[in-house]
């Protein structure tokens, strides 16, 4: 199954937390404060992980931070008794995926687990499978004006300088930039890029691509708003 590390400084939350996915057959590693999550991710390289906002040491939009500055695109579901808006953005700016928020039932939890690993191991698949059909192709690189994408290396460029995007986001704006011009409402979206995820909604575009804007700086207009549809990437900004 998977690696996963749960970050939790409530021990008995997070040895429950350990126990469920144990269950589902996973190898857990455990870490109680933000500084001692940083060193468990380097040393076991986790496929997924479950992070408390309320930290010692480091709190959770921090380690999530520090882990995306290390370009590692580990999912990361993060654990929150904060519901405010503004809270909730800062950690998906930080590089939350998602969040689950406390008290949580012990089923919804294992959802979104379960629904990140399926969508984490078809991506690697789709890897494996790009390299085997074409190990000597150059690589996909569609784009629209200033802005390009490597889709084998699931990266993209912003007039030549590379942008630090969540998957989410990257999964976002390729999509965009592969369909200039065209319109796409949120249930098409959040088909698209989430998948069966459950606990999304038409926020959860709303927010990603309020991210996005913000990290194209000076070409934030070229993803419009199509009112009553939902949104577009303008080719020419």
């Amino acid at each position: 199954m998977a690696r996963i590390l749960v970050v939790e400084d409530e021990q008995s939350l997070n040895d429950l937390i350990a126990r469920l996915l144990r269950h589902e057959g996973h190898s857990v590693r455990q870490a109680f404060d933000g500084e001692a999550a940083l060193i468990e991710v380097r040393a076991s390289l986790p496929e997924l992980i479950i992070l408390d906002w309320m930290l010692p040491k480091l709190d959770g939009p921090s380690v999530a931070s520090r882990i995306r500055d290390n370009d590692l695109l580990v999912p990361i579901i993060m654990l929150t008794a904060r519901a405010e808006e503004s809270d909730l953005i800062l950690g998906l700016e930080a590089g939350a995926d998602e969040y689950v928020t406390k008290p949580f039932k012990n089923r919804e939890l294992i959802a979104r687990v379960r629904a990140h690993l399926r969508r984490q191991g078809m991506h690697q698949e789709a890897i494996a499978e790009s390299i085997a059909e074409a190990p000597a192709a150059a690589p996909e690189m569609p784009t629209a004006g200033p802005i390009t994408i490597n889709l084998d290396g699931r990266a993209a460029f912003l007039h030549g300088e590379e942008i630090d995007l969540t998957p989410k986001e990257f999964d976002l704006l390729a999509l965009f930039v592969q369909n200039a011009g065209r319109a796409f409402s949120r249930d098409y979206l959040l088909e698209r890029v989430w998948g069966d995820e459950v606990f999304v909604n038409d926020r959860t575009v709303d927010t990603n691509v309020q991210r996005l804007r913000k990290k194209l700086g000076e070409e934030a207009e070229m993803i419009r708003t199509v009112w009553g549809v939902g949104y577009k990437l303008q080719r020419d900004g």
